[in-house]
């Protein structure tokens, strides 16, 4: 009787040790325990710690509550700016409801990653290529919120989104260096106008003090002959006296300038100034006609422009002429040539021409 007791016992012991082991489970600080009974989800969340289930009768379903990091492929798209990029990204997320995250998704891993991939796309499409370099903080923003619209429903919550890294064509780089390289021409060009001007004014106010102070010109002068002589050459430097070019300078300035047009000499001459215009020019006599012949009609010379200015009148003389005739005169009112006195003949009248002969008439012989 006693080893009926003592074998059954035993039995009891080991069957419950076999239950225990079937039924306790282990549920870590991280994770939350589901419990499926014949396949119906139980009410409540298993918290961390020992808990026990009916062996055979339920399943234990445990969901990790750590932020995982999910690596987004590369996507290749074209932003608005019709650039052709690819951008990768990662996204940080968690589970926070581990029902909806067993029951309403198959795999709430892939379900996210997928979700993130379509998301960048579309907000490749929608960006420039500006944006995707300088203005990621907004665009990941956008992007976040692209993907956890859906995700609330599966009881998952996106932490945060990262756009990692956004690969160009090489002649988009070649194309962007170029243009950084000008960029950094253009700064360098208008810091150098800008240091060129501040020394410009500078000099400008050494100069007005060295005017004020001839010594100080005078020791910016040795100062410069110093600082050529500290170097190991040849030249041999003379400096010259300031004071001399100010002398020469100032004898330049009390000098008369000169006047302009010759002034005409001899007691009957008159001055003339470079602006006084003279009337026309007198024009030589033709030579007298000898004697007994007749005198021939004096034609007058055609006045010269107003703006041709000629010398004082003079007594008109013909060069071939014989000393012996009486020379013509210009008259001094009118500049103009006179004929000689004396008598005037006038021209023989030419002879009339031959009537023509009549029609019929025979011509005569010569």
């Amino acid at each position: 009787m006693v080893e009926e007791l003592l074998a059954a016992g035993i039995a009891a012991g080991i069957g419950i040790v076999v239950y225990l082991a079937g039924a306790a489970r282990v549920v870590k600080q991280y994770e939350r325990g589901l419990v499926f009974r014949f396949g119906r989800l139980r009410a409540g969340v298993r918290s961390p710690g020992f808990t026990l289930v009916v062996p055979v009768v339920d399943r234990l379903r445990k969901v990790n509550m750590q932020i995982v990091t999910l690596p987004v492929p590369a996507q290749e798209g074209i932003t608005r700016d019709n650039v052709t990029v690819r951008v990768d990204a990662v996204v940080y997320f968690r589970v926070i409801d581990p029902a909806n995250a067993i029951i309403e998704v198959e795999d709430y891993r892939f379900a996210v990653s997928q979700m993130a991939q379509t998301s960048l796309r579309s907000i490749i499409g929608k960006s420039d290529l500006d944006d995707l370099l300088s203005n990621r903080e907004k665009l990941n923003q956008g992007l976040e919120l692209m993907i956890d619209s859906p995700a609330v429903g599966w009881g998952v919550q996106i932490d945060r989104v990262e756009i990692k890294d956004v690969s160009l064509p090489e002649t988009m780089k070649r194309s962007m260096a170029r243009q950084a390289e000008a960029d950094r021409e253009r700064r360098a060009r208008v810091i150098n106008a800008d240091a060129e001007l501040q020394a410009s004014r500078k000099l400008a106010e050494a100069a007005g003090v060295m005017a004020d102070q001839p010594a100080a010109l005078q020791l910016r002068l040795l100062q410069t002959v110093v600082a050529v002589a500290a170097e190991k050459n040849s030249t041999l430097v003379l400096p010259f006296p300031v004071e001399l070019l100010r002398f020469l300078e100032r004898a330049t300035e009390s000098q008369p300038a000169p006047r302009t047009g010759a002034q005409p000499q001899g007691p009957g001459a008159h001055p003339q100034g470079p602006e006084q215009a003279v009337g026309p020019k007198a024009v030589p006599a033709a030579p007298a006609p000898a004697a007994g012949q007749a005198h021939a009609p004096v034609h007058t010379p055609e006045p010269h422009a107003p703006e041709q200015a000629v010398g004082p009148k003079a007594p008109l003389r013909c060069a071939n002429a014989d000393p012996g005739l009486p020379r013509a005169t210009s008259d001094d009112a009118t500049g103009l040539p006179q004929p000689p006195p004396g008598p005037v003949t006038e021209p023989d009248p030419a002879p009339a021409p031959a009537p023509a002969p009549a029609a019929g008439t025979p011509s005569q012989a010569a």
